[in-house]
């Protein structure tokens, strides 16, 4: 027996975009030896007949911070062939932080991310204060994939200025001084880079905005000097793009990528209120690409939505006096106590937005949200709104909401997609997907645990986007090598002898996503919603198989990465 695994038979795509070609992989030791026809016998024959062989995927955009303090299964993204995330994006995270900060962070975390404060307070063990502490803590844990950390501006920012931070004034050179040299330390630590916010829509759950939202040009340039000092690393960023357009913010990005030398990636979606900025913003990253300048937008495959329902953190009648009578109940008691015509009739007459904690409630309108149903649709045309529902019964759409919500065992969702489906369509998604200097990402692994199920994008491209005459190999470049790359690794994403040996068999056929359930498995007892796949026959981890079939086999090969190392 020459190799460790000898994958038989299968339809190769190696991650380059090449075309796909039947063949073999021999694996050993953690390697990939072998790619075409492999005379060698392995311990483990397996036969991929009818199978894709794929690199493992890679994630850019995800938020386990938390999650790979405590947990060495890191689903969803572990369920939907990811073999290696990027976390700590957005400006959130939880080093550098002293004692006295920690509540701030996870507060910020718990705001922007949704994920449960008693969650984070119970799974954190805080066993760091730098963020090269925070590094070795994570390196002490085994886990089924491997996992990359970007420094948090937000939480730097706190850690260097305190409650000046919070108030949002301005680094002094002093300040900023300090901020470079934290990067730098970080940077030389492993770090893949910084990440900051610069959006009014990451707010604590007091509705108090991201200690980085005002942070100045240069302050950001000295966080990516400081990446450069430390020896690389990338600069990540969200932003709203409109002081006073998205030009003029863009303009500022580009000054940061000269002055600092480093790659810039940030968060593109089309908004619902502006829904040609997302068009603008993708030219001026090709014309910056063009000009040898590394700026690259972070795109979602599919709608950015949430999902509402009585199983759900949120529905659209939350905030209401008599549903938070029964809120405490189990979801089948409490839908048959919504069933109650009384109750149903005061519920339906009450204000849903006064009493509601939750900040989007105010974009939500009954035209854009949807029957989620099962298998669930991620681009429902028009007529199946609830909005469009509610006019051809003669109905409100309030009426119609409430009636899905509780029906049955209360375990239905509506579907309100918050960017990438302004016209009902997925054309934004389709035309960054046809953009070469465009990534595929946004995935938030790890985070808003009880209204978003995203984790599951890099199935949905394959499947969606698979069906809609992209090609099969292209669509697995997107999410290996070019991701891979991006990332600054250049050991993973491709197929060839000598790779690191993260493979995906995948059964094209019976590819699909199951409807996101509730579960309770997070510290404190927290809950999460998490989407399944389907189609996922095996996939391997540095030689070594972490799931068949969707199910783990307990090992865990995955590795904190350092960057450069």
């Amino acid at each position: 027996m020459n190799h460790d695994i000898v994958i038989r038979g299968g339809t190769i795509l190696d991650g380059t975009g090449a075309p796909g070609f039947q063949g073999d992989v021999a694996i050993q030791g953690g390697k990939i030896v072998q790619v075409g026809e492999v005379r060698g016998k392995g311990a483990e024959e397996m036969d991929a007949t009818g199978l894709l062989v794929t690199p493992g995927f890679v994630d850019i955009h995800t938020h386990y911070d938390g999650q790979a303090v405590w947990d060495s299964h890191l689903a969803p993204s572990a369920w939907h062939g990811v073999t290696t995330a990027l976390m700590g994006n957005c400006g959130v995270g939880f080093a550098p932080c002293r004692a006295e900060d920690r509540d701030t962070l996870i507060a910020l975390m718990e705001g922007v991310e949704d994920i449960p404060g008693p969650v984070l307070h119970e799974g954190l063990n805080w066993s760091w204060e730098s963020f090269p502490e925070y590094l070795n803590a994570l390196e002490r844990k085994a886990r089924d994939i491997d996992i990359g950390a970007l420094l948090p501006h937000g939480a730097l920012r706190v850690h260097v200025m305190g409650e000046r931070a919070l108030s949002l004034e301005n680094a002094t050179p002093d300040e900023i001084d300090r901020m470079r040299a934290l990067t730098a330390e970080a940077a030389a630590a492993g770090a893949f880079g910084a990440s900051t916010s610069r959006t009014i829509s990451h707010k604590t759950l007091a509705g108090d905005p991201t200690p980085t939202l005002k942070a100045q040009e240069d302050e950001l340039i000295g966080l990516a000097a400081g990446l450069t000092e430390g020896g690389g690393g990338l600069l990540e960023m969200v932003s709203d793009w409109n002081t006073p357009d998205p030009s003029t913010e863009f303009a500022m990005v580009r000054r940061v990528a000269v002055a600092s030398g480093r790659p810039i990636v940030f968060s593109l979606t089309a908004r619902h209120d502006r829904t040609e900025a997302w068009k603008e913003l993708l030219a001026l990253s090709d014309e910056a690409a063009e000009n040898g300048l590394d700026i690259r937008p972070v795109f979602p495959p599919r709608p950015i939505g949430i999902l509402l329902g009585l199983v759900g953190s949120q529905n659209p009648f939350s905030g209401c006096p008599s549903y938070k009578e029964v809120a405490h109940l189990p979801p089948a008691e409490r839908a048959a106590a919504l069933r109650e015509p009384g109750r149903r009739t005061r519920i339906l007459s009450e204000d849903r937005i006064a009493g509601s904690n939750f900040p989007l409630i105010t974009r939500l309108h009954w035209a854009r949200m949807f029957p989620f149903g099962a298998p669930p649709d991620y681009a429902p045309p028009r007529e199946k709104s609830l909005e469009a529902q509610a006019e051809r019964e003669g109905r409100k759409p309030e009426e119609v909401a409430y009636d899905l919500l509780t029906e049955g065992d209360g375990t239905n969702f509506i579907f309100a997609p918050l960017t990438n489906f302004a016209d009902y369509t997925l054309d934004a998604s389709a035309e960054c997907l046809r953009h070469r200097n465009a990534i595929i990402g946004l995935s938030d692994g790890g985070a808003h645990v009880g209204f978003i199920s995203d984790g599951s994008f890099p199935t949905f491209v394959l499947m969606h986007w698979g069906q809609r005459g992209f090609p099969m190999e292209e669509l697995v470049r997107r999410q290996t090598s070019d991701t891979a790359r991006a990332m600054g690794l250049t050991d993973r994403g491709v197929l060839a002898p000598g790779m690191l040996a993260d493979v995906n068999l995948i059964a094209p056929k019976e590819l699909g996503l199951l409807p996101p359930r509730m579960v309770h498995d997070l510290p404190a007892g927290g809950r999460r919603l998490l989407q399944a796949p389907s189609g996922y026959r095996a996939t391997i981890k540095r030689g070594v198989v972490t799931y068949r079939n969707g199910v783990a086999t307990g090992a865990l090969p995955g590795q904190l990465l350092r960057r450069g190392r």
